[in-house]
């Protein structure tokens, strides 16, 4: 008898899925429109840094979800020549996002970030646990 054709479907998805990711996290795929980033593991802490010309702090919101840092920013260009017309307008109007996936747990209380020349570095510290053996009394 045949299995159930979800589940082939479900184990496709899924390995499209770490593909996409291990191809982001390599530097190997590059999405068109997204926002570059670098994700460097730092020993205590992981850095992300971001390109983002042209935005202004209050453009970008930060949200760190279940493991997953949240980038968007958008910016509305509200200039507009009144003698003329446009023969080209590229920057009137843009928004963008990014997730990154976070290998480790972090200490969100601890994350910090800074925006300097269109570029924004986001330093989440990791968790630190006890040792990760532990002893057990057998009764």
């Amino acid at each position: 008898m045949r299995g159930n054709p979800f589940d082939d479907l479900e184990e496709l998805m899924d390995r499209i899925g770490r593909q996409v990711e291990e191809g982001m996290v390599g530097g190997g795929l590059q999405v068109p429109g997204g926002v570059p980033v670098d994700v460097v593991d730092a020993g205590d802490e992981f850095e992300v840094t971001a390109e983002l010309p042209g935005y202004e702090t209050d453009d970008i919101d930060l949200t760190l979800s279940e493991g997953t840092l949240r980038l968007e920013a958008s910016r509305t260009d509200e200039s507009s020549y009144t003698e003329g017309q446009y023969l080209r307008r590229e920057r009137s109007q843009k928004a963008t996002s990014r997730r990154i996936r976070l290998p480790e747990p972090v200490d969100e209380d601890e994350v910090s970030a800074g925006y300097e020349q269109g570029v924004l570095t986001v330093r989440l510290p990791k968790v630190h646990g006890e040792d990760e053996s532990k002893s057990i009394d057998i009764e």
